[in-house]
């Protein structure tokens, strides 16, 4: 992400990489390692986006929107908006009612989080993203405070009644994303700076 963004020009077509990570907590630049209670044999990263701690696990999505914030002509609070509510699109497709929280970014059901937002803006374009939960293990997220919020509750897209399988969630959340921002999805072979180690599977142009 950060190679992309530091080698990226104006004419640079924005992405979207969605990812399945291997368990790690990610601490934000703000965050504080209090909020990290007992996390066993899983690592601690630090990073540098927003907000506090969180998990990534198998049966997670994590998306990363790489975009250009001036050429979309959107600023930092509408584009969180624009995120929330692709997620809260998302699951309407399942008949699952998701709100936002004033002041706590993410999306939630019922008061607890399925979605977490951390982003970094550099030079107008955007890194890191969302993290919303599917189908996973949520047993870790009671080893920290998520996102800094002392037992906050936590769920997910299959015990609310949606699917398991990451691929379907993700067709739809591309589809609402792309819908957010005005953009036409397609998919393409990744291309990434040498340094950078994840794999792109998405595409907005």
């Amino acid at each position: 992400m950060q190679a992309f963004t530091t080698a990226r020009d104006e004419d640079t077509a924005d992405e979207l990489w969605l990812l399945d990570h291997d368990p790690v907590f990610t601490l934000g630049q703000a965050g504080k390692p209090e909020h990290v209670l007992a996390p066993g044999d899983i690592p601690v990263v630090n990073v540098d986006r927003g907000g506090q701690v969180t998990y990534h696990g198998p049966g997670q999505i994590v998306a990363y929107p790489l975009l250009d914030l001036r050429r979309l002509g959107v600023g930092v609070r509408e584009l969180v908006r624009r995120i929330e509510q692709a997620v809260i699109d998302t699951l309407a497709h399942w008949n699952i009612r998701a709100d936002r929280v004033c002041g706590a970014p993410g999306v939630y059901v019922d008061d607890a989080k399925i979605a977490a937002l951390g982003l970094r803006v550099r030079r107008g374009c955007t890194f890191h993203g969302l993290a919303f939960n599917v189908a996973m293990d949520l047993e870790p997220f009671v080893r920290i405070n998520p996102c800094g919020y002392k037992g906050l509750e936590v769920t997910q897209v299959v015990d609310l009644g949606g699917p398991s399988r990451l691929g379907e969630v993700e067709d739809v959340l591309i589809m609402q994303f792309c819908r957010q921002f005005g953009l036409e999805p397609r998919t393409t072979a990744p291309v990434i700076p040498p340094i950078a180690t994840a794999a792109a599977v998405g595409h907005c142009s």
